[in-house]
């Protein structure tokens, strides 16, 4: 109960900001403050509204700001930066990094890619080098076993698949 009253008490204090507020003494001799003026006699404005919009760049400086370039390419060193200039330089900034780690990661990925396929190569050249039995499957789906023809060409092909993955 206590967080929306002193919500609705903020924004009702925050009203007055936005608006002109009068001062008057009614007959009694009291003064009051209001947002609306008083309906008979003399008031006081106390506040007025500051609403007035930034000027605006006029001419080539104008277009040139709207594409996000910098109005003035021969700018002073030791001027500050403005706000538009510096967010405009973060989100480059945060571009080329979040382009520079998928980069890294890619290529992360490959090396760990080739590095799988490195050691699964070797470890096949490794049973085939072994004088274990090595069978595998036909195009008809039967079970065949490799001859020492075959078993020396898978050999070569195994090790050029080495030379190629292992670098």
């Amino acid at each position: 109960m206590i967080r929306p009253s002193l919500a609705l008490l903020a924004l009702l204090t925050a009203l007055p900001v936005a608006a002109q507020i009068y001062s008057w003494k009614d007959k009694d001799g009291k003064i009051h403050y209001s947002d609306t003026p008083p309906p008979t006699g003399e008031m006081k404005t106390l506040q007025r509204p500051t609403r007035t919009p930034p000027p605006m760049p006029t001419g080539e400086a104008a277009s040139e700001t709207a594409e996000g370039k910098k109005a003035d390419t021969n700018a002073d060193p030791a001027k500050p930066k403005t706000l538009a200039e510096r967010e405009l330089e973060f989100r480059q900034r945060r571009a080329a990094e979040a382009e520079a780690q998928a980069k890294a990661e890619k290529e992360a990925a490959e090396a760990a890619d080739r590095q799988r396929a490195c050691e699964q190569a070797r470890n096949q050249l490794a049973a085939l080098n072994s004088g274990q039995r090595i069978s595998r499957f036909n195009a008809s789906g039967e079970r065949e076993f490799l001859d020492d023809a075959a078993r020396n060409a898978e050999i070569a092909q195994t090790q050029r698949l080495i030379d190629q993955a292992c670098k």
